[in-house]
């Protein structure tokens, strides 16, 4: 054995049999700046998955209308959608810490509000609809700006680590949110899951506001390329450009305009009423489903990170988009509960799949200084019919049924999956 080899031994022994999980948690060892946005972010998300729990709660609670249900979801999104193309373009030319601190600073307010109006007694389907529609502008403001931002701190040395941390850790905190949510309304009320989703954004706006500084002392060259001095139109069609380079992206994109309509009309307004209405779970049992979802992602992210490299991630990820449809067609078929809440974890599994190579292949294909509207014009794409949609699945199971609508829009989601896979391009992104 020569000196190079016994030193390459020597250096093998020496390492901590922790090594991989060190590799882990590379990020949080080596930046501040991702242990922030990673902190900030996914504080946040536990209120919010309290809030998802709760909301359609309180609106069956008062109304009982799959209609009334869709409808608030539809005054959630429409301002979510028609700010998109707007919020991409200031996402590339102003502070993207900036735009976070001042979204989630209004989102401690609308629940601040909300926590005192519900526990007053005076919550109404108005004051709520105008709250939904501020929280959703916010939202179409907050969620480009933070892709943009997370691609940023995502340096190509932490990447992989960074992308693996922060989607099973938000992962993790979805599973104790939403039984978390059914346990606050189940045993005290809505307001005060309304405070603690006012308490995290307070926490998450102190993270993001701390990374501001630590971002004014990094060089420029880490920081954003903000500034552009083209028009508006022509910063926006420069998104377009860079995803017509890209079949993978701008066919993705122009599918789940379609896919998201059935999968998330069934998610948002059926689910509920599922767990509710129509098989009478305590509010308990519903967040128990939806923490189904979140270990279904967790697990689903692991089996991706545990390799370093994967082929075919076209068919890996559709594939995981039609399990995901198949989960919730399963859900208008089974009546046992440990059941619903085992397709359920399908349901978080394959759609984790899909997100992780979609968000891995964005981070690679798209360029820095355009990621803002890429990200936006992805975020539009997806989303462009969700109020049109919410409200169409709201009104046909009032009409149909809730089961027969799950089954319908399950089905045509799966078609639409199955469709895009006979493209080419597709089957064959590596």
């Amino acid at each position: 054995m020569n000196s190079e080899t016994s030193a390459a031994a020597a250096a093998a022994a020496s390492q901590p049999p922790d090594s991989g999980w060190r590799n882990f948690i590379t990020p949080i060892r080596q930046s501040r700046a991702f242990t922030l946005l990673w902190l900030g972010q996914w504080i946040a998300v536990l209120g919010s998955s309290v809030t998802t729990v709760i909301l359609p709660i309180v609106i069956y609670s008062v109304t009982g209308s799959t209609t009334i249900m869709g409808l608030a979801m539809a005054v959630y999104m429409l301002p979510n959608v028609l700010v998109l193309p707007f919020s991409g373009w200031i996402v590339d030319r102003v502070d993207r810490v900036r735009l976070i601190l001042f979204t989630n600073g209004t989102r401690f307010l609308l629940m601040l509000c909300a926590c005192f109006t519900m526990l007053g007694g005076r919550m109404n389907l108005p004051l709520l609809f105008a709250g939904l529609a501020v929280y959703g502008l916010m939202d179409g403001i907050f969620n480009p700006a933070y892709s943009a931002l997370r691609a940023q701190v995502f340096t190509p040395d932490i990447r992989n680590a960074a992308n693996a941390l922060s989607q099973i850790s938000v992962q993790a905190v979805r599973l104790l949110g939403p039984p978390l949510g059914g346990i606050i309304v189940s045993v005290t009320s809505a307001g005060i899951g309304f405070a603690l989703d006012s308490l995290t954004y307070l926490v998450s706006f102190l993270c993001f506001w701390l990374l501001s500084s630590v971002l004014a002392g990094i060089p420029s060259s880490f920081r954003d390329s903000t500034g552009g001095k083209g028009s508006f139109i022509s910063e926006f069609m420069e998104g377009f450009h860079v995803l017509k380079k890209e079949p993978w992206l701008w066919i993705t994109i122009l599918a789940f305009c379609f896919i998201n309509i059935c999968y998330t009309g069934i998610i948002s307004v059926l689910v509920p009423w599922l767990f509710k209405v129509h098989h009478g779970y305590s509010p308990i049992i519903y967040g128990l489903a939806m923490t189904g979802t979140g270990a279904g992602a967790i697990i689903g992210a692991f089996v991706y990170g545990a390799k370093r490299t994967w082929k075919h991630r076209g068919l890996i990820a559709y594939a995981g988009a039609f399990a995901s449809g198949l989960a919730l067609f399963l859900l208008s078929c089974i009546n046992w509960m440990p059941g619903l809440i085992l397709i359920m974890f399908l349901e978080g599994f394959g759609i984790m799949m899909f997100a992780i190579i979609w968000e891995t292949s964005l981070q690679e294909l798209v360029p820095p200084e355009a990621f803002g509207r890429v990200a936006s014009l992805d975020m539009l794409g997806s989303f462009a019919l969700l109020p049109a949609g919410y409200l169409a699945v709201g009104a046909l199971a009032d009409l149909i049924g809730g089961i027969w609508t799950i089954q319908l829009f399950a089905l045509i989601g799966m078609a639409i999956v199955a469709g895009v896979l006979c493209i080419p391009s597709i089957r064959r992104f590596q």
